[in-house]
C-alpha cells in the first residue's frame, strides 16, 4: 500500500493512505543503515509503501520503501554539522515569509534559502509578511528589498495575516499545488496558515520582546490539506541556514544574476572573487548587482557558516542606494 507523509515526530510518521484516512506508521530499522547522511530518512512530502501491523486493538503501519523524490529542501543539522535535515520533499512551491524587524529577516538568510531552492529545481516566493505594523523608515527598507529581489526575477508578495492584505493573491499561487511555508522564528507562518484556513487554528505565539526571536511554536513538519484545494507544509522556525553539498564552482550558478553574466566572464571557471576581467564584478561595481547579495555569495563561497546569522543589512543598504535613486 501506497501514501503520503503528513507529519513526522522523528519515530512515528503520520500518513495519508490512497483512501484519505490516517495512519500512524514507523519505520523499518535499515533505513537508518543506507549510508542516508539526514537525521531524518524519512520527510513530510515523501511517497511511501508500507504494510499494516495489527495489535490486540490498535492498527499501524509499518514504512519499507520510500519513493523517488521530485526534490527536497535541505539544510545542516543543527547539533550535528556534517549531517543534513532534510525539511520537506515532492514540493511545487516554497514560500519564505521574511519580516524586517519582528524579528529581523537578514539578507544573508534570504539568499541563502534562495541558493538552496535553486539548488533543488523549486520554485520560491519571497512573502514580506506584518506589513501592517511597517513604520515609515520600515517600510522603505521593505520596498527595497523587494526591488532587489523582484529584479533578480522572484516573485514577491506584501502580506498582512491580521487584516488579510495579500491573503486572496496568496491563495491563487497555491491552489493546486503542494506549498511550503518557511522562515525564522516569529514570523507569522503558523498565523498565516491559519488566516488561509481559520479551521486549523494552529498554535502561534508572541514574539519574545527581549531577544525580538520568535518561540518555536511549529515543532514538527506537517501537512495539512485546505479547503481551497490546496496543500500547505507548516515547517519549524529556522534560526540559521547552512548551506549543504556544493561545489564551489556551482555556487554562482544559483545566483540567477551571476549565472546571467557568467559566459561573460574572460575564464569560464570564474569564481567571481580574485579573477581579472569578472563579468560579476565589473556589474557590482556599476551598482547593477546588489552588494548584499555579493557579499552572501562570498560568505556561502568562504563556507562561513557562523556570521551569517547575525549579519543584517549594514552598509550594503548604502552602497546599493544610487541604483534605486538612479
Amino acid at each position: 500500500m501506497t501514501g503520503t507523509v503528513y507529519k513526522s515526530t522523528g519515530s512515528w510518521y503520520t500518513i495519508k493512505t490512497e483512501d484519505n484516512s490516517f495512519l500512524e506508521c514507523r519505520i523499518k530499522g535499515k533505513f537508518r543503515m543506507k549510508g542516508i547522511k539526514s537525521t531524518n530518512p524519512i520527510a513530510v512530502g515523501d511517497i511511501v509503501d508500507y504494510d499494516l501491523e495489527e495489535t490486540a486493538d490498535v492498527t499501524t503501519g509499518l514504512i519499507t520503501k520510500i519513493h523517488d523524490r521530485k526534490n527536497y529542501i535541505v539544510r545542516k543539522s543543527v547539533n550535528l554539522s556534517k549531517q543534513t535535515h532534510i525539511i520537506a520533499s515532492n514540493i511545487d512551491l516554497v514560500f519564505l515569509l521574511v519580516t524586517i524587524n519582528n524579528p529581523p529577516t537578514t539578507t544573508s538568510f534570504i539568499d541563502r534559502f534562495l541558493v538552496t531552492a535553486e539548488a533543488y529545481g523549486i520554485e520560491a516566493v519571497l512573502v514580506f509578511n506584518k506589513i501592517d505594523t511597517f513604520d515609515d523608515a520600515t517600510l522603505d527598507e521593505q520596498l527595497y528589498l523587494q526591488y532587489i529581489y523582484s529584479n533578480i526575477g522572484y516573485k514577491c508578495l506584501r502580506v498582512s495575516s491580521t487584516e488579510g492584505k495579500g491573503t486572496e493573491e496568496l491563495k491563487a499561487m497555491m491552489k493546486g499545488k503542494v506549498s511550503m511555508f518557511s522562515g525564522h522564528s516569529g514570523v507569522g507562518k503558523s498565523t498565516l496558515v491559519n488566516a488561509l484556513e481559520p479551521s486549523l487554528n494552529l498554535k502561534t505565539k508572541q514574539i519574545s520582546e527581549q531577544h525580538q526571536q520568535g518561540q518555536h511554536t511549529t515543532t514538527f513538519a506537517e501537512m495539512f490539506d485546505l479547503s481551497f484545494g490546496a496543500q500547505i507544509i507548516d515547517t519549524p522556525g529556522i534560526r540559521g541556514f547552512g548551506i549543504v553539498d556544493m561545489e564551489k564552482q556551482e555556487i554562482g550558478d544559483y545566483f540567477p544574476e551571476f549565472f546571467a553574466l557568467k559566459d561573460k566572464c574572460k575564464f569560464n571557471n570564474c569564481l567571481h572573487k580574485d579573477e581579472p576581467h569578472c563579468a560579476v564584478k565589473d556589474a557590482l561595481e556599476k551598482d547593477e548587482i546588489a552588494w548584499s547579495r555579493y557579499k552572501s555569495y562570498l560568505q556561502i563561497l568562504e563556507g562561513d557558516d557562523e556570521n551569517y546569522r547575525s549579519d543584517i543589512y549594514g552598509d550594503d543598504r548604502e552602497a546599493s542606494d544610487r541604483t534605486r535613486q538612479s
